[in-house]
């Protein structure tokens, strides 16, 4: 499930392609006082993710922008949904906008037999344990530190991982009784279309910089039964990879093509 906030730009402003931290302190304000506050500096995926303020352009005063926050966890998106209809007025460091309207959205990646693709739209983040890196012939020497992938890394580090983190998602915010996705022993995605790698400087915290590499992915898929398809919707209400927190590996449904329809008929997948 997810939350679409419109907005409204209250004045000209340069878009800032790394507010990661600024609007992530902005949602975990709209939790302050409730249940899920504690969350916050616990060890463990929060249950949210959000994309960034989209189409990411300089704006001019009046100019629309769009947020999406996403959660398998409905009732963490209606203390959210609930604090930005009070709070209208939201500042992401020098861009500021008013909240005009926030709305429900259920997207869902389709029945079994359904074709579609899944594109990453803010970058994702995997990293590789130093304890790993010998069983994927990583030679990097980061000492202590996690290995952040790269293409040539090659692709079975970052498919490995991306499973891994879902699963830990899944015992998280999943019914026990059902398998997750590395119980299955089948592939999470038919196709990984990496469209770019980046590193991207980031405020981790109040004061602490810290410059991340990323990918952005074109993840093709077809669902194979319905432990696939909750696997699917779940990374689509938690994001892959880690810091979903932070806004990193927010999905989008950008393509799917129903069991029997052409790929003429197959919708746009937004809601």
């Amino acid at each position: 499930m997810r939350l679409l906030t419109e907005l409204s730009a209250r004045s000209d402003a340069a878009y800032d392609n790394a507010h990661h931290s600024k609007l992530q302190g902005r949602l975990w304000g709209a939790l302050d006082g409730t249940d899920y506050d504690d969350r916050h500096d616990a060890d463990e995926p929060p249950g949210f993710c959000f994309s960034l303020i989209f189409p990411p352009y300089d704006m001019r005063e009046g100019d629309q922008r769009w947020l999406l926050t996403a959660s398998p966890d409905e009732e963490l998106l209606t203390h959210i949904a609930r604090d930005l209809k009070a709070h209208r007025e939201l500042n992401v460091g020098e861009m500021s906008f008013t909240v005009e309207e926030v709305n429900a959205l259920a997207p869902d990646v389709g029945e079994p037999g359904t074709r579609g693709t899944l594109e990453s739209g803010t970058g994702v983040l995997v990293r590789i344990p130093p304890w790993q890196r010998e069983n994927y012939g990583i030679e990097a020497d980061h000492g202590d530190s996690a290995t952040f992938w790269r293409p040539e890394y090659t692709m079975e580090p970052f498919r490995k991982q991306v499973v891994a983190n879902l699963d830990r998602k899944h015992g998280l915010f999943a019914p026990e009784y059902l398998p997750g996705p590395s119980e299955t022993g089948s592939e999470l995605f038919d196709e990984y279309d990496l469209l770019k790698t980046y590193a991207l400087p980031v405020d981790v915290t109040e004061g602490q910089r810290m410059t991340y590499v990323v990918s952005k992915w074109k993840l093709g898929y077809t669902v194979r039964d319905d432990d696939h398809r909750r696997h699917l919707n779940l990374a689509l209400d938690c994001g892959i990879g880690e810091r979903n927190a932070l806004g990193f590996g927010f999905l989008n449904i950008t393509e799917r093509t129903r069991p029997g329809e052409s790929e003429l008929e197959g919708e746009d997948a937004f809601a």
